[in-house]
């Protein structure tokens, strides 16, 4: 039997990634780099039978060449329990889907080393872990009620309204003082998000000048890249045009990262990125956070080589 370490990656179709952008994708190269055999599998591969859990896996190399950035082998039945560690690493929404894969992974959850801990990620989703921490966040609201939004925008005048669940700037409006669109937006939640609550906060103008991600490693803030808004976009999500630039940790966000980072490196939240416009936090990122190549080649670091050595230090 081979004693080789190995990792199986949990994530979306290995084709389609960017690699120049890619987190998942430099997290897979340091594996290898340090000798471990890589598995791919989808979270639809994912099955819990017998109390076992098991993907329908497979072997995989990655390469940083573009057009030829992988290899991937038959698929085979992985036993997650033979694995050394899982990385859940597929994108959001949070839906059902992705709370049902983190309570089969429980099942193997730490002999098998999941990052991040897939209790607690599914404890914390992005905009609602931040609500822990209401001394660093805009005003803000969470309601199903179209008129505490109305009473909300009343109050700033100028709102963000967004999904609860979302990702990558998915479905986030901003809506000004008098716009009529109000009504014709909540209905539209209403049937795309059913049942579910929405998030408004207070605009902050100062996203115009950028949305800051800040990498943390085992609560340790470690880096850090401003996302630029594209021109006539209030969105610095880089899935909709935001550009990143190079930046610096202001004593402002040191102050947030000191504060959350006990919190994050307790529930075993090993890779985190976290959101801050004009020195308030808006969200915390810990299902699949991006910013790894971009933070490395601002700062000339090698953040996912600090994520293997957390890693390493729990096995």
């Amino acid at each position: 039997m081979s004693t080789q370490k190995s990792v199986a990656i949990q994530m979306d179709p290995v084709e389609s990634i960017d690699i120049n952008g890619d987190s998942s994708f430099v997290l897979g190269l340091e594996a290898e780099k340090r000798g471990y055999q890589l598995y791919h599998y989808q979270p639809r591969d994912l099955n819990f039978r017998d109390g076992k859990v098991w993907a329908h896996a497979r072997p995989m190399s990655l390469r940083r060449v573009k057009g030829d950035h992988f290899t991937l082998g038959e698929s085979r039945i992985l036993d997650l329990a033979d694995v050394d560690v899982v990385l859940m690493r597929q994108d959001p929404p949070f839906d059902m889907g992705y709370i049902t894969a983190t309570h089969i992974l429980e099942h193997i959850h730490p002999r098998t080393l999941v990052v991040n801990d897939p209790a607690h990620v599914r404890n914390a989703p992005e905009k609602l872990l931040v609500t822990q921490f209401p001394q660093f966040m805009p005003p803000t609201l969470i309601t199903s009620s179209k008129a505490d939004v109305e009473a909300f925008r009343e109050e700033f005048k100028d709102i963000i309204v967004k999904p609860l669940f979302g990702n990558g700037g998915a479905g986030v409006f901003r809506l000004q003082e008098g716009d009529e669109n109000l009504a014709s937006l909540l209905e539209m939640f209403a049937i795309g998000f059913p049942r579910e609550p929405f998030m408004v906060q207070k605009y902050l103008p100062a996203v115009r000048q950028g949305d800051k991600r800040v990498i943390l490693i085992d609560g340790e803030a470690v880096g850090a890249i401003n996302r630029v808004p594209a021109k006539g976009e209030s969105r610095s999500n880089m899935h909709v045009g935001g550009r990143p630039v190079k930046d610096v940790m202001t004593a402002r966000d040191l102050e947030i990262c000191e504060a959350i980072g006990p919190m994050l490196k307790e529930r075993g939240l090993i890779f985190v990125g976290i959101d801050v416009i004009g020195g308030y936090l808006t969200e915390i990122n810990v299902t699949s956070p991006t910013g790894l190549q971009e933070v490395n080649r601002f700062d000339e670091t090698c953040l996912e080589a600090r994520i293997w050595d957390a890693i390493e230090r729990r096995l």
